[in-house]
């Protein structure tokens, strides 16, 4: 029993029909695309947000896929963020071209949506399969090149969005925030160990490389070539250069792939001091724990929080195998 439920990457989220989205948007992306759109496809289940996520049929035979949100929900500045990073990355990061992006206003609300080419792939990691992992992982290592130092101007540290929650395992040992249930049974005596990984945080994810901040299967798409290509590029920052692909290592070590020989072998994280990628598990174990039995945020489907249960519990196996916690 390993006390997180599985979670079905395809099936998170709860999105709009293109029918509920304003015709006066519908329309502006039309005239974007200079094309009448014939067919728009079902939304895909995949996210945690409640933006509209479809393929889209054009009348010239073209096929994109489509975000789009009002600015009363968060994917409204998510949407706009990725369409203003996608054009600035370079060739080498295989990524869907932004193809067009339309604003409308209606009855008070803004309104925005973007369209990039279609790619007709697949989620990897459901579970993960050797050969899928060693392109991704050969994936994030030509990102990393591309990506270091960045090539894009004024990002925000990595650092700055970890806020509070950086504090959260001190907080449980003082008793002003409650122990999660349903975790390991070593937990609690690992809290400080755990606390003092966190603290290590403002050098050891300090660096010049953009990163995209949440790779995870359903960031990621395998096509027919055996390609990776990577979405929802919204969270952008400066950090290491390994940070994506060390995000993905727990996961891939449930599944049976040999994440400890892969860290040894990988030009990411070969020379990488050890305490410096537990400090990256630690942190994002400790992220995952914040607020993880509260509702979901406005917006999101509860999914959300059986997400976080999920990475929580195995990025703290990972660093227990790493560090011989259990």
């Amino acid at each position: 029993m390993t006390g997180a439920s599985d979670v079905d990457y395809t099936a998170t989220s709860a999105r709009p029909p293109w029918s509920a989205l304003p015709e006066s948007l519908r329309e502006a992306l039309a005239v974007a695309l200079g094309t009448e759109i014939a067919e728009a496809g079902p939304s895909v289940g995949s996210g945690f947000t409640g933006g509209f996520a479809a393929p889209l049929l054009l009348a010239d035979g073209r096929r994109v896929f489509a975000k789009a949100s009002g600015d009363s929900n968060h994917a409204y500045t998510a949407y706009r963020r990725e369409a203003e990073i996608v054009p600035q990355l370079p060739s080498a990061v295989r990524v869907p071209k932004i193809v067009a992006t339309a604003d409308a206003t209606d009855d008070g609300t803004n309104w925005f949506a973007v369209a990039s080419e279609r790619i007709e792939a697949r989620m990897p990691g459901q579970p993960w399969a050797a050969e899928d992992f060693r392109t991704v992982t050969e994936t994030c290592e030509v990102m990393a090149a591309a990506l270091t130092p960045s090539p894009l101007a004024d990002l925000e540290l990595l650092t700055d969005d970890l806020g509070l929650t950086t504090r959260l395992a001190a907080a449980i040992l003082a008793g002003t925030e409650p122990m999660p249930g349903g975790f390991q049974p070593w937990l609690g005596d690992k809290l400080q160990e755990l606390q003092d990984l966190v603290d290590l945080y403002p050098t050891a994810l300090a660096d010049t490389s953009a990163v995209h901040g949440d790779i995870r299967p359903d960031n990621l798409l395998m096509d027919g070539d055996g390609q990776c290509w990577t979405v929802d590029w919204n969270w952008l920052s400066l950090g290491p250069p390994w940070f994506d692909w060390v995000g993905l290592l727990p996961l891939a070590h449930r599944d049976g792939i040999d994440t400890l020989a892969a860290v040894k072998a990988s030009p990411l994280t070969a020379d990488v001091p050890a305490d410096d990628l537990d400090c990256s598990a630690a942190v994002i174990a400790v992220y995952m724990l914040d607020k993880i039995d509260a509702p979901p945020p406005p917006g999101c489907t509860p999914e959300l929080r059986h997400h976080q249960r999920l990475y929580a519990w195995w990025f703290l196996e990972w660093l227990a195998v790493r560090r011989n916690w259990s």
